[in-house]
């Protein structure tokens, strides 16, 4: 069966992905070397669902169902702001930046497409939505110190707001991995409500 790697996301402007990469650079800074795997800036974006393995037959049938998913949904704005790890600064695995959306309507937006694609195959996510903008990865072989010492870099780094985003469509993506890192395609773009 011919398959590909997708996910659904929220792409940022370029702006935001400038000002994120000034805050990877900073953390990596003062970060113990080799102690984190960065995600190149280009390819931060805001993940609502991670499909994995996609039959390529079944594409059109997703963006369809994707598409009547969110045809209520409104253009919204949200805030991209502050810095953090999962699951904490004591135990750093993913550092990460926030999103800030107080009226609800990104999280609205996340179940949509969960209830559009459980259906087709894709399990509902069990753990409850935390927006975020994944920046890095700790290192696999990082020693315990280091890790620590990432943990406290991260907790004390002053990242206030570094941008509005105008959410104003969710994209089907391609998820290639390569020796230099993923590579991510757009197959479908699918706008939100105006």
């Amino acid at each position: 069966m011919n398959a590909i790697r997708a996910f659904i996301a929220i792409e940022l402007p370029k702006v935001t992905r400038d000002a994120l990469a000034d805050v990877q650079a900073r953390l990596s800074q003062q970060a113990p070397s080799g102690s984190v795997r960065w995600v190149k800036p280009d390819n931060v974006h805001l993940t609502l669902k991670f499909l994995g393995q996609v039959p390529v037959a079944q594409l059109d049938t997703i963006t369809l169902a994707l598409r009547r998913a969110i045809g209520g949904i409104r253009v919204f704005p949200f805030d991209v702001m502050n810095a953090g790890c999962f699951p904490d600064s004591i135990r750093p695995r993913v550092i990460w930046v926030g999103v800030d959306e107080p009226t609800g309507a990104l999280h609205a937006l996340e179940r949509a497409i969960e209830a559009a694609t459980a259906p087709l195959g894709y399990p509902t996510e069990s753990r409850t939505f935390q927006p975020h903008l994944t920046l890095g990865r700790t290192a696999r072989d990082v020693k315990p110190g280091d890790l620590h010492r990432l943990g406290e870099v991260v907790k004390h780094m002053k990242v206030g707001l570094l941008g509005h985003v105008h959410a104003d469509e969710i994209v089907l993506f391609q998820s290639e991995l390569g020796s230099g890192g993923s590579v991510y395609t757009s197959l479908a773009r699918l706008p939100l409500a105006r």
